[in-house]
């Protein structure tokens, strides 16, 4: 091959996916007939076929009759703990579930990580997340950075402190990794073509003191890195920092100078009108969970007064555990029904409202603004959904039939930063069988040996 042929094929995006309806989020309009190129690992040109002049692609992907839209964004979850956990105790409030699951998670070992983590990232896949904000309250982040090498979503990976109730035995590995986090830093922040963040996660009011938390504060300072928490979780959390501290969760973390924009904080269910305030002040973001917060008996998140006060917020499935699903689909759909009878208003949250809260919205929830949008310069996450079933026939509206019809096996290819990982359900250079039967046998090992 000549230098000059290699050179024009440069020239030509690597992927163009042609005849489909694009939605492209951030208010946009949907495009029919549209389609998107892409080159290297980002969204290189989106429109109309009419309307836009794209040279011919390395590669072309037929998508008619079915919908491009960015990838799902998961801006909270615990897939390296959570998928050992998941059907384990059903039927419990927040705090006497965390207590059993305590009992497993001390005997976690990284081969049971990692496979779990493989077990997390291919459901992840298969369901149109591309990108996710993992809170890890397994302490022992090594397991899911090497399953990333296998299954190279784009995620945010929040190691977990804790130093008192439940996790006071961890206390002192709290510390050390604190203390240690620049070593962490530079082996894996920004790896992955970028695409792998480590982030800082304590993780609650009532599981961290006040030391830990302003210690978590001057390192993420320290190294420009994110924070990830559970915040107003539960009325148990709250009625804990009233005992505790005199005030709502929210305005004690405030007092120590911890909140800030690089902080999603997950849940936010008992907000009251002066937490809202200060969370709106300080740009500290949220990560809303609907179904697993309902399951839990743990509360809603005032949405409404939320949005209206101008605070970023997205969508998070939380862990399978707690939600036994990591399907945004799910998420979305339970997110407009529950809100809607809350508020006694049928018009809050419109369908693309949903979508936009689980992409582009859940995207800034977690600080990835590079996702979320089909917009030139972003990176290339991108799902093709066959709505051509017998579950959403007819799609008089596209927006109402991917929020309130689709399912997750829908979603028929996946690619990731440029990557073809999944293509017509067929998963890239991934033996699924061997992730579910190792998976398999390190759970039910982990629970005969835990209860």
């Amino acid at each position: 091959m000549s230098d000059t042929t290699v050179q024009a094929r440069a020239a030509f995006p690597d992927i163009a996916i042609v005849n489909a309806t694009v939605l492209p989020m951030g208010g946009a309009p949907a495009i029919e007939g549209g389609f998107v190129t892409i080159s290297g690992n980002t969204i290189s040109a989106v429109g109309r076929a009419a309307d836009l002049d794209a040279p011919p692609a390395v590669r072309t992907i037929d998508a008619a009759g079915r919908v491009v839209m960015p990838g799902f964004v998961n801006a909270h979850t615990h897939i390296g703990s959570n998928m050992l956990l998941r059907g384990l105790l059903e039927d419990v409030q927040l705090f006497e579930w965390l207590q059993t699951m305590w009992k497993m998670k001390r005997n976690f070992d990284s081969e049971t990580l990692y496979w779990a983590s493989l077990a997390g990232l291919v459901e992840m896949l298969k369901a149109g997340i591309t990108t996710f904000n993992e809170h890890f309250d397994a302490y022992a982040v090594t397991p899911q950075i090497e399953a990333l090498k296998k299954v190279p979503l784009r995620a945010t990976l929040g190691y977990g402190f804790a130093d008192r109730g439940v996790y006071a035995s961890i206390t002192d590995w709290s510390w050390k990794a604190l203390d240690t986090f620049g070593d962490r830093v530079a082996a894996h922040h920004r790896s992955g073509n970028d695409r792998v963040h480590l982030g800082l996660s304590p993780h609650a009011p009532y599981s961290c003191g006040a030391e830990l938390f302003t210690r978590v504060r001057e390192v993420a300072d320290a190294f420009g890195v994110v924070i990830h928490t559970h915040l107003a979780e539960a009325p148990q959390e709250q009625a804990y920092v009233a005992e505790q501290y005199g005030t709502t969760p929210v305005k004690w973390l405030h007092s120590l100078g911890f909140l800030k924009s690089d902080v999603t904080a997950a849940h936010c269910t008992q907000l009251d009108d002066d937490d809202i305030r200060i969370l709106a002040e300080t740009g500290t973001r949220i990560a809303h969970c609907p179904c697993c917060n309902a399951k839990l008996n743990s509360g809603t998140l005032r949405l409404r007064c939320v949005c209206e006060a101008g605070i970023s917020v997205g969508l998070g499935t939380d862990g399978p555990a707690s939600h036994n699903s990591l399907d945004m689909f799910q998420e979305m759909k339970f997110a407009g029904m529950i809100h809607k009878d809350k508020t006694g208003d049928v018009e809050f949250l419109k369908t693309g409202e949903l979508l936009e809260l689980a992409t582009r919205r859940a995207a800034e929830a977690m600080n990835r603004r590079e996702t979320g949008e089909l917009v030139p310069g972003r990176k290339a996450d991108v799902i093709i959904v066959d709505l051509d079933t017998i579950h959403a026939a007819p799609v008089y509206d596209v927006s109402a039939a991917l929020v309130y019809s689709a399912k997750a096996e829908d979603v028929r290819t996946v690619i990731v930063d440029g990557q073809v990982l999944m293509e017509e359900r067929t998963l890239t250079g991934i033996d699924e069988a061997e992730i579910r039967a190792r998976f398999r046998e390190a759970a039910l090992a982990l629970r005969d040996r835990s209860l």
